[in-house]
């Protein structure tokens, strides 16, 4: 379900000659993306543009297709354009500035006065702050021709930057709410449900972007808010947000970011969910940032995504926050009943891009549990400095429109979506993570090991983790190990998995002689290798009366592992794109398994 690009004047025939060519090879859903670009004769919420995408909806319908809604002009969500502000400026983002100076500005509040570690008088001001976020529309006519410039990043060309909402303000984001969802409720209801599953929402930023100043999060009275969530008063450590000579600033920096988080889940993504599930669509889309698990809770279909070429096969498929996305979203939706899944990805991987690297990331994504593609991006034009806005061009105007490998690809796509969809992974260890942090170092002993597992964001242990001696169980899934790297260890999880921990199935990476050795008198790994196999990814699921198991090379070089499957009825080989079985493999015997860099093999047993 690929992001589409509305990003120039729009013809209704061309946009569906695009969504037949999208039907013709297998693609059956599409995320209608206002884009820069945009011709003016169709403004962000105008009745102009609303009208294109009503007789794509109609289209699509027809077509037994699905069109999910974007809730922003451009990005980061939660402004509508501008129009937020334009409607009452009280609702411009805010946020907190450390000045030598007392405030003298109207409608700039003095939060905090105080001296700091080099004896210096600072005050910190709760003030607007000015910022914006991408608009979809070029200044002028500076979008007609493309920009000079050795890269695609060079050649962008000026564009509008429309005000920036205050999305801790709850009286902001009802107004967002209602001039873009009930906007698209009142005219698209009748759809809601069906041919509209989900709205999509990307990636808000508290303080928008292009600020010129250095602000911290923050609104009017968030003080309050800060003081009641942490436990203690901040006030005296608001200048380790910007000093680092400041005592334990980098502890205080992160109570704080957990604190704005936590705020943020209660003004925006609570109050996205409740209107969507008031009216029969998901709310869908992802956070900010890649290990951002918390706001996932409020998401029907939870999501993340997958830019700038920072998954690619080798060292960074398992390295750095954003190897933890699709785990992360994955993890979320099992932990709290949810079907799908989602995964933007491929976003500003630029323009040389191989067919290979597309597949790569794809399948990097499956035998994560993803199951719901939303390839960026699909561009209704490439004409001036369009082409230059986050390539890769994955759509009608890309290099491997008419290959007939792409079809192929999009089959297996949904094939191996279908097999994690509403499927119960037969995993039995827990990552434990925060809300707004996941660890990274301790999964990749799991994943060289062939060990599946999942993040558990640590408030599961005490709001709703049934918790024994021997296990944690958390909506379905049912955990005999609990991992987790010392930092996110603290006296409530130890308090919460006392019983647990007695029996010696918390594990804490720094504390463990032989931490692989002392997992395995536990779990067993999902298939059992002849020799260590480190870039060999196994995912088993149990889906209706069968399971599935998945083999994903994620190394740079290919590999042929002696493999054993689990001993049981025997497994049939799956062509993951005709759907037919192809060879059958005994259950506990070994075999050959020939895995080029990015392949994925599918393995069938029935019950």
């Amino acid at each position: 379900m690929p992001f589409w690009f509305w990003n120039d004047r729009l013809d209704v025939d061309q946009l569906l000659k695009q969504l037949g060519e999208f039907h013709a090879r297998g693609i059956y859903g599409v995320v209608i993306h206002p884009r820069i670009g945009l011709s003016t004769e169709t403004p962000w919420m105008s009745d102009a543009l609303l009208g294109c995408m009503r007789v794509v909806i109609e289209a699509a319908q027809r077509r037994g297709m699905t069109v999910v809604l974007y809730d922003e002009a451009m990005y980061p969500s939660g402004s509508s354009g501008g129009q937020v502000v334009a409607e009452n400026p009280d609702y411009a983002c805010r946020g907190m500035v450390m000045q030598y100076e007392p405030p003298v500005d109207a409608n700039h509040y003095l939060v905090y006065s105080g001296k700091t570690q080099s004896g210096r008088t600072v005050y910190i001001v709760d003030r607007p702050i000015e910022s914006a976020i991408r608009g979809v529309h070029f200044m002028d006519d500076s979008g007609d021709v493309a920009e000079a410039g050795e890269t695609w990043w060079d050649r962008r060309a000026p564009e509008e930057r429309p005000a920036a909402t205050d999305l801790l303000n709850t009286d902001a984001v009802q107004c967002f709410v209602r001039l873009v969802y009930q906007r698209y409720y009142d005219t698209f209801g009748e759809y809601f449900g069906a041919t509209i599953p989900a709205i999509f929402t990307d990636e808000p930023y508290v303080m928008g972007r292009f600020s010129p100043f250095d602000p911290r999060p923050g609104t009017t009275g968030i003080l309050e808010h800060v003081n009641a969530f942490l436990g203690y008063d901040f006030a005296p450590h608001l200048p380790a947000l910007w000093l680092d000579d400041e005592p334990d600033a980098e502890r205080y920096r992160a109570d704080y970011q957990r604190a704005i988080y936590r705020r943020l889940e209660e003004t925006y993504y609570r109050t996205l969910s409740d209107w969507c599930v008031s009216h029969g669509v998901a709310l869908t889309g992802h956070p900010a940032n890649a290990d951002d698990i918390g706001p996932l809770r409020h998401f029907q279909w939870p999501g993340q995504d997958v830019i700038m070429g920072d998954i690619l096969p080798g060292e960074l498929a398992v390295t750095g926050a954003p190897s933890t996305q699709a785990k992360c979203a994955a993890s979320s939706a099992i932990h709290l009943g949810r079907s799908r899944n989602v995964n933007e990805f491929m976003g500003a991987y630029g323009e040389d891009i191989s067919f290979e690297t597309y597949e790569f990331v794809a399948n990097w994504l499956l035998v994560r549990g993803c199951n719901l593609l939303v390839p960026h991006a699909f561009f209704y034009s490439v004409r001036g400095a369009r082409v230059d806005d986050c390539p890769p061009q994955l759509g009608p105007n890309g290099p491997w429109w008419d290959n007939p490998e792409l079809v192929e690809f999009h089959q297996r796509c949904q094939r191996l979506c279908w097999v994690n969809f509403e499927a119960l992974p037969l995993c039995r260890v827990a990552v434990l993570g925060r809300s707004d942090r996941l660890p990274e170092l301790v999964c990749r002993s799991l994943y060289e090991n062939q060990i599946d597992f999942h993040y558990l964001e640590d408030r599961h242990l005490w709001e709703d983790a049934v918790i024994a001696e021997e296990s944690i169980e958390v909506g379905p899934m049912h955990y005999d190990v609990l991992v987790a790297e010392r930092a996110f260890v603290d006296e409530r999880v130890l308090d919460a998995v006392s019983g647990f921990k007695s029996k010696g199935r918390l594990l804490i990476l720094e504390e463990c002689a032989d931490f692989v050795d002392q997992l395995k008198q536990f779990v067993a790994p999902m298939v059992a290798t002849a020799d260590p196999e480190p870039w060999l990814r196994a995912r088993i699921v149990k889906k209706g009366g069968a399971l599935w198991c998945m083999l994903f090379n994620e190394g740079t070089d290919a590999i042929e592992p002696i493999v054993t499957l689990p001993e049981r009825n025997a497994w049939h080989e799956v062509d993951s794109v005709a759907g037919q079985v192809v060879g059958a493999v005994d259950g506990g015997m070994s075999q050959s398994i020939a895995l080029a860099s990015g392949d994925i093999r599918l393995f069938w047993s029935e019950s």
